[in-house]
């Protein structure tokens, strides 16, 4: 009887375990499709902005209000209703959103005249972060869970570090600030990657979220520094 007692447990332990692992397969993969989706407003978004030409003005004080104030407050609907049937639409929105505040910088690098090389460039080179952070979150066995603490203070220092330079405008600061949010986010894509991995994320849109943050960083920096070396010849 304490065998069949042991099996039994050992057989729900098991199952258990297959349950999870499928779980977490489920998690990464409707995250890698709703973050694929997600990048078809952000396009849209960017593209409706240097069309229209609509946040041309946002610069300055302004600007960063406006991005600050959409983002959080969408970031805020979005973590309400992320268990809820509103929670993919809101997401997209803000996708939407965000490309419309990318859209001032894109049109600014598409003014140089290799600027559609620049923003290919770009676009690549966050597709190539992903591709590495992805293939290092599926092969690294070590816990990461300890490095949220200091990516979080590392994202605190840039995102102080870029308020004050909208206000300073210095080349050398936006080169420094421009690195800074490359390395900790392209960090933050390996640790988020991991968490849904390791089954730590199990909200596909939360995932979503913190993987598209991380990617539109990655690509923002990657543009800003590229930009920093266009050509008007």
């Amino acid at each position: 009887m304490n065998d069949r007692t042991q099996t039994l447990a050992y057989l729900d332990a098991t199952r258990g375990g297959v349950a999870s692992q499928e779980q977490r397969h489920r998690v990464l993969r409707n995250t890698y499709w709703l973050l694929a989706l997600s990048l078809l407003p952000t396009v849209l978004g960017a593209w409706l902005g240097v069309a229209t030409g609509i946040t041309a003005g946002l610069g300055g004080g302004l600007g960063l209000v406006v991005f600050l104030g959409g983002a959080f407050g969408f970031m805020f609907a979005i973590e309400k209703t992320k268990n809820s049937a509103a929670g993919v639409p809101v997401l997209l929105a803000f996708t939407f959103f965000m490309g419309l505040m990318l859209s001032r910088l894109i049109a600014l690098v598409l003014g140089f005249k290799n600027g559609s090389e620049l923003v290919m460039t770009a676009m690549g080179g966050t597709a190539g972060v992903f591709f590495v952070m992805a293939s290092l979150a599926s092969v690294i066995k070590r816990d990461l869970s300890g490095l949220g603490k200091w990516l979080f203070v590392g994202a605190l220092v840039v995102f102080v570090g870029a308020i004050v330079n909208v206000f300073v405008g210095s080349t050398v600061g936006m080169l420094v600030i421009s690195t800074l949010v490359i390395a900790v986010f392209s960090l933050y894509m390996l640790y988020d990657l991991k968490r849904i991995v390791d089954g730590g994320e199990t909200n596909y849109i939360s995932a979503t979220l913190a993987l598209y943050l991380d990617l539109f960083n990655v690509f923002q920096g990657l543009l800003a520094l590229l930009g920093l070396g266009g050509s008007n010849d």
